[in-house]
């Protein structure tokens, strides 16, 4: 499942894609080379692409909807901006579960996104076993990528993972999902873990629209998710949207570390205020189901 662990500093220029494959000819496994090889020409073959797009729309949609639909509630619907499918949007969420982006990419789907959709993903396991790039096509047909590596060796690469993501969003029709806390937080949900500077600095590279969302009420535990949809055990997830973050000048200003900092601060910002919607609309929402 997608965790997205983001280094705090970009190195290269995002307006160049990086090849990751011969970055790391020296350090990366063969089958590491392979799987990164295969999904990144995944995005140059016209063919492969709109088959992905396809899958992950028509498919990928139907499952998350369908094995959700009865705790899953969305509000903020009206506050999301047109998807024009020519521009590349950008979701910043908190994380608490595997499957955040999953649920929240696939309502927009549900309602009509058409974009390319991509999350940063643990290079381990998703990219250093086949079982992993099984998965990976299986679950998000191939949603997960680029990999951000967290072995000493090989962090030398995230800096360019995260200049292809800022690359493939210029390019137009492309959806990133990004958590700024960078990884789970298992603690009180409405609490949150330091913004790290990687997710602003892919902001700031990227020039998409950047909508935040805040969602609670899923597990870790798939079959045990998927189960207590059905079962009537689950907790209620709640989903609330926010309109599209206003960033000030900081898009305008010079790249920097403190700018990429204050970026991520404000998303951050933005999705504590979500979720303190959220705590109000789940008291009434429970009430009303309790009744």
């Amino acid at each position: 499942m997608a965790d997205t662990s983001l280094p705090n500093e970009l190195a290269s220029d995002p307006n160049e894609r990086p090849d990751l494959v011969a970055l790391g000819e020296n350090r990366l496994s063969w089958l590491e080379r392979r799987q990164i090889a295969f999904v990144r020409r995944t995005f140059e073959s016209p063919p492969w692409d709109r088959a992905i797009r396809f899958f992950q729309r028509v498919i990928g949609s139907t499952w998350i909807h369908h094995f959700t639909k009865y705790l899953r509630h969305v509000y903020g619907m009206e506050r999301l901006p047109r998807f024009d499918r020519k521009k590349s949007f950008i979701i910043v969420s908190n994380h608490r579960s595997f499957f955040d982006l999953y649920v929240v990419t696939g309502h927009l789907v549900r309602i009509g996104l058409r974009h390319r959709i991509v999350f940063p993903v643990r290079a381990s396991f998703f990219y250093d076993s086949p079982l992993g790039l099984f998965v990976n096509g299986v679950m998000s047909f191939f949603a997960m990528y680029p990999p951000i590596f967290r072995e000493k060796r090989k962090v030398f690469l995230n800096p360019a993972s995260l200049d292809e993501l800022a690359w493939l969003m210029k390019q137009g029709g492309m959806l990133a999902g990004l958590h700024p806390e960078g990884t789970r937080n298992l603690g009180e949900p409405h609490t949150f873990l330091p913004a790290q500077r990687g997710v602003g600095r892919i902001i700031h590279a990227a020039g998409a629209t950047v909508i935040p969302v805040f969602i609670n009420g899923l597990i870790n535990d798939l079959p045990r998710q998927i189960g207590s949809n059905f079962d009537g055990t689950g907790r209620t997830i709640v989903v609330v949207f926010g309109a599209p973050i206003d960033f000030g000048e900081l898009l305008a200003a010079p790249t920097s570390p403190k700018v990429h900092q204050a970026i991520a601060d404000r998303a951050l910002e933005v999705i504590a205020e979500l979720g303190r919607e959220e705590r109000d609309l789940r008291r009434a929402l429970e009430a009303r189901l309790s009744r």
